[in-house]
């Protein structure tokens, strides 16, 4: 029987960044994969497929506005929706194929199979003919991550009642897709399709989409994407989805309780993502689960078990790719006796729109629900050169300052590439910048970065330059 210092269970950005550096720290390392590729929902079904088919679907829709910049398009331009899927697929076998090439380079055992604990040390990993092979691990970290959530009441049959991992694939573009869900995934996919010409609809429990992020960027990306032609249903609550044949009707009922009907071709169920643990046999190892299913740990991440980890969707905070990596790190670091850390406040969230979303600490909502005192900067993308430039006018930047310190509290922006901008915001924050150590750094010109400074120099109480 092979037996190893770490063994991972699950291979997404969580689990293979955490055997890597296990690895990199001398540690015997192996990862375990029920799927035939690497990556898990992230690489497979998730981040990476989705942003290919959002960047494709971008040139389409940018196409459309060639004119404005002198660039004349003759001749009838299609839609080949299955090329884009092959293209999204490519990026997918690529990126995985990666990760595999990642583990071989580190030296890491992979194993596919489903594993599941027979004890604390020893893992039983069943094979796809069956067979079933164990293994021996010091310690293991469990990263098998999540999936789609549904309501009690629908019936996904995955051809017209569907999850994000449908919606990837899907063999035509719909007439008319319904989205159960204002979060990320659906506005992401629904933004997709509606550039390609279906007609969008969200359907949203509570009273704005994106609710778990700063009120002022969910009002603006709802202007936004109404203005592109989405349409919303927030505070109704979804009761009834049917399928007859090739049609679906979804039934909400507004906040007074009346009842609205939806008609359409595909309904997308966006509500949301659970843990995953199904198999994984954590009762015998005497591994405990919350009562919604995640994997309770400590601030180390440490199970009931001491010598057992987990980390990612599968346990509490955010679900996103960047959470898990950092915590597979900071399990490795800690096993090698480091003394790691991680600040989740400062863990940042996208929404890849366009225009893009991005956060990072405290909203305006928390800061007055924590009666904080603090100062608010803004400054609009349509009063920055580089975005007129580009005719990326929509959005802003907010930053949210302490009243006393003027130590920066959350950073807040709607606009081009600021899922790439809140970087700069992440670091501010990481070092306790204040709101006048970022008005005062230089920002090359034009960029869509300097609008981070004018918003610092409006939290400041100086007045931005150039509104």
């Amino acid at each position: 029987m092979s037996s190893f210092d770490v063994v991972v269970i699950g291979s997404g950005p969580g689990g293979y960044v955490a055997a890597i550096r296990c690895a990199q720290l001398g540690m015997k390392t192996a990862i375990i994969e029920k799927y035939s590729t690497l990556g898990g929902t992230c690489l497979n079904v998730g981040c990476i497929p989705s942003k290919a088919l959002l960047a494709s679907s971008h040139h389409y829709e940018e196409l459309q506005h060639f004119a404005d910049h002198g660039i004349e398009v003759s001749g009838e331009v299609k839609v080949n929706l299955q090329k884009m899927i092959d293209r999204k697929q490519a990026v997918v076998d690529q990126t995985s194929g990666g990760v595999k090439f990642l583990m071989d380079k580190n030296n890491i055992t992979v194993f596919n199979g489903v594993g599941s604990f027979e004890s604390a040390t020893s893992i039983a990993i069943t094979k796809a003919d069956g067979s079933v092979e164990k293994i021996e691990a010091k310690n293991t970290i469990i990263a098998t991550g999540s999936k789609p959530s549904s309501l009690p009441f629908i019936s996904i049959d995955k051809e017209r009642v569907i999850t994000s991992t449908e919606a990837l694939k899907l063999p035509e573009v719909p007439k008319h897709l319904i989205i159960i869900g204002g979060g990320v995934i659906g506005l992401e996919l629904g933004q997709v399709y509606l550039r390609l010409g279906a007609q969008v609809s969200v359907v949203e429990f509570m009273d704005r989409i994106i609710p778990g992020m700063d009120g002022a960027l969910s009002k603006e990306l709802t202007k936004v994407l109404k203005k592109q032609g989405m349409k919303f249903y927030t505070s109704h609550k979804v009761k009834e989805v049917t399928r007859n044949g090739n049609a679906v009707v979804v039934k909400a009922d507004n906040a007074k309780g009346e009842e609205i009907v939806l008609d359409g071709d595909y309904a997308l169920v966006a509500v949301g993502r659970r843990p995953y643990t199904d198999g994984l046999n954590t009762e015998k190892a005497g591994v405990k689960l919350t009562d919604r299913g995640q994997v309770e740990v400590n601030d180390h991440l440490q199970t009931s078990v001491s010598n057992i980890y987990a980390i990612g969707d599968v346990v509490r905070g955010a679900m996103l790719a960047h959470k898990a990596e950092e915590e597979g790190v900071l399990i490795a670091e800690y096993l090698a006796g480091q003394k790691p850390h991680i600040d989740y406040n400062l863990i940042p969230g996208v929404v890849y729109t366009w225009p893009e979303v991005s956060a990072v600490g405290k909203t305006e909502e928390q800061l007055k629900a924590e009666g904080k005192n603090y100062k608010v900067g803004s400054f609009p993308f349509k009063a920055l050169g580089r975005a007129r430039a580009s005719a990326d006018n929509d959005g802003f930047i907010k930053i949210l300052a302490d009243a006393a310190t003027d130590e920066v509290l959350g950073i807040h922006m709607i606009g081009a590439r600021a899922a790439d901008l809140i970087a700069e915001a992440v670091t501010a924050m990481e070092f306790r910048a204040s709101a006048e150590d970022i008005s005062r750094m230089s920002h090359a010109h034009p960029t869509f970065a300097e609008a981070i400074k004018e918003a610092a120099l409006d939290a400041t109480g100086k007045r931005a330059l150039h509104v």
